[in-house]
């Protein structure tokens, strides 16, 4: 089941539909990296080539795999 959250990206607001479980893999990354949620996925809405939520779910896959 898909979980909607609204965040802000670049002063823009929007809304990003995920899992629970990317919710919460989000979650653990910016707190290993000493971020919040919206600046990592800033981050990764400034080198995406896809839709948001398919960039969020393959920079977790990557993380994960450390690739």
């Amino acid at each position: 089941m898909l979980i909607k959250k609204s965040i802000t990206i670049k002063k823009h607001r929007t809304s990003l539909s995920l899992e629970k479980e990317f919710w919460d893999a989000l979650k653990t990354i910016a707190e290993k990296q000493k971020c919040s949620i919206e600046n990592l996925v800033t981050k990764i809405d400034s080198n995406r080539n896809a839709s948001l939520a398919s960039s969020v779910r393959v920079y977790i896959l990557k993380f994960v795999l450390k690739i």
